[in-house]
């Protein structure tokens, strides 16, 4: 009789065991979570803070120019007439005594990416520092290490695809049937220090993470490979023809752990400051 009593209670010993290794790692893991989720609050609360700051800082200014440089300006395109779309005109100097860092400013069309972009020696940097240079997961809009500004036959800028909408969280948008459909949503407007333009999208998708949207710098055979296969992958037909004089510009996000959102524009009109 004694030994099933000590069976018994050795039986109860295990399985409360059992229950508090369980408790105490739902406990680990929810605390855990909370932590995360607290950070991602005061994340967010840091760069609406400072996106609130920078905006005081900056004009954006509509203008017209008369030495504006139309790309393909003999081009029949049913969705623009060139010449009456007005650049955005920002002091990027100015925006560089918040932050020497500041290369120029981007606004995308039927998006809320209205934000200036920053340039340093490596993509890593600004991933998880703010404008103001402060850890912050959300990090910021930043142009790739190895671009010479936009004089590449690709530039790329990337950003975090905050759930909030902000930095490149809007850029899902693109996939959206209502924004498709809506032909003024289809431009991406730069301002630099050097010069305004305006940039025409034809391409938007969602993709598994690889990095051959990535390049930079391409032989004409490459280029033309390259135009190929983005617009190939496009989830919408924006009707665009792409030459090999064309530049492009990529905005590339994470849409989710697994895949990036990715989006392409070719250069239409500039014009030097």
């Amino acid at each position: 009789m004694e030994n099933v009593v000590i069976k018994k209670r050795k039986k109860l010993n295990v399985k409360n065991l059992c229950l508090l290794i369980f408790f105490l790692v739902m406990l680990i893991v929810f605390l855990f979570s909370l932590i995360k989720v607290i950070m991602w609050i005061i994340d967010n609360n840091n760069t609406n803070d400072i996106i609130k700051k920078v905006a005081d800082t900056y004009e954006i200014n509509e203008k017209s120019y008369d030495n504006e440089v139309i790309i393909n300006e003999n081009e029949k395109d049913i969705y623009f007439d060139y010449m009456k779309l007005k650049f955005i005109d920002v002091d990027i100097n100015k925006l560089k005594t918040f932050n020497p860092d500041t290369i120029g400013f981007i606004k995308v069309m039927g998006t809320n990416i209205n934000y200036p972009f920053v340039q340093t020696l490596d993509n890593d940097y600004y991933l998880n520092r703010s404008y103001d240079k402060t850890y912050n997961n959300a990090g910021w809009i930043f142009l790739d290490y190895r671009n010479n500004e936009f004089n590449d036959k690709n530039t790329i800028i990337y950003g975090h695809g905050r759930i909030n909408g902000t930095m490149f969280g809007s850029l899902k948008d693109t996939l959206k049937s209502s924004w498709q459909n809506n032909k003024d949503n289809y431009i991406i407007k730069i301002s630099t220090e050097k010069e305004n333009s305006i940039w025409q999208i034809f391409s938007v998708y969602k993709i598994a993470t690889t990095s051959d949207y990535l390049e930079t710098s391409f032989s004409d055979n490459e280029f033309e490979s390259f135009i190929n296969l983005i617009k190939g992958r496009s989830s919408y037909n924006f009707e665009t023809n792409i030459t090999n004089e064309d530049k492009v510009l990529t905005l590339s996000t994470c849409y989710n752990d697994n895949d990036k959102m990715v989006v392409h524009a070719k250069l239409i009109k500039y014009v030097q400051k």
